[in-house]
């Protein structure tokens, strides 16, 4: 970990990047980043306390199949990496970043030509995802039609990590299954691939 002053956090959604990069930046004293706070895709298909479905949300994930889904995210992850590239090359050099999204794509972080940084991907069971959506959705309370845009969500979260392990794992590169393990347990896995 010595030297490193860019951590970078991968993974499809629900997997717990953002409670990690939270807890990896707390300890290293890191100031902590989401790629979504760049440009955000049209986001999770269901309602919280705070917000309600955009129309427009709702519409992509009613009317595009997963493959569609999955072209849509890579094309607008490919027009926000000039923005990630700048950000991690602004903080090579310190002041340390923890940088967490989905926008992290393994082929585009492999070739990231900056000094002193680390990355690893995290991976979940689909069982976990899943979970995690649905609870965050509220699912058993949900209507069909919101249920249906969550699975669609789902879907295209199950096949953006199989894409993703599969570039990991082409070029070599780090990634920490989360299971079931404590946050803090995590962040000492995560730390420990760059050790």
């Amino acid at each position: 970990m010595r030297g490193v002053c860019v951590v970078m956090i991968g993974g499809t959604s629900n997997t717990g990047k953002s409670t990690v990069a939270g807890a990896i930046a707390e300890r290293l004293g890191f100031e902590h980043r989401s790629t979504d706070l760049l440009a955000r895709h049209p986001g999770r298909p269901w309602r919280t306390p705070e917000r309600e479905v955009p129309p427009h949300v709702a519409e992509h994930y009613a009317t595009l199949d997963v493959d569609e889904l999955i072209d849509s995210v890579l094309a607008h992850y490919e027009r926000l990496w000039p923005r990630i590239e700048e950000l991690v090359g602004a903080h090579a050099t310190g002041p340390g970043l923890v940088l967490e999204g989905s926008a992290l794509w393994p082929e585009r972080v492999a070739l990231l030509d900056a000094p002193h940084t680390a990355a690893v991907w995290l991976t979940a069971d689909e069982g976990v995802v899943r979970a995690r959506i649905r609870a965050g959705g509220c699912y058993d309370e949900a209507s069909e039609g919101e249920r249906a845009l969550m699975d669609k969500f789902l879907a295209r979260s199950v096949r953006y990590q199989e894409l993703m392990v599969e570039a990991v794992d082409r070029l070599g590169l780090a990634r920490v299954d989360v299971g079931t393990e404590s946050v803090s347990a995590l962040a000492d896995a995560v730390l420990g691939q760059f050790s």
